[in-house]
């Protein structure tokens, strides 16, 4: 299984940019994905999860200004990110569960900087 995430740039302050990460697999035969950043010098961390059901869960950092969706038919799931900040400043991974797998995206950019 492949994740191939994109939708990274530079924007401004309070700005939106919209993330994919698109599956060389059926999104349903996993059962949940995930976004994660990593900022320069610092951990990984998780910034959102969507099931396979749709339930959602966020990062206290983002909540109210991050939206994750999915899309079975395209097998990709997005990230929805407005009034984005300088520390969102991070590269942004996507990750798929199986049961018995973990998979993960190469990385996408997004630089929130004026």
């Amino acid at each position: 299984v492949q994740l191939q995430a994109s939708g990274g740039g530079l924007v401004q302050p309070g700005g939106s940019l919209r993330l994919s990460c698109a599956a060389s697999a059926s999104i349903f035969s996993f059962n949940a994905m995930a976004w994660y950043r990593q900022a320069p010098g610092k951990r990984r961390e998780l910034v959102a999860t969507i099931t396979s059901g749709g339930k959602t869960n966020y990062a206290d950092s983002v909540k109210g200004r991050f939206t994750s969706s999915k899309d079975n038919a395209k097998n990709t799931v997005y990230l929805q990110m407005n009034s984005l900040k300088p520390e969102d400043t991070a590269v942004y991974y996507c990750k798929a569960d199986t049961t018995t797998h973990t998979y993960w995206g190469q990385g996408t950019l997004v630089t929130v900087s004026s």
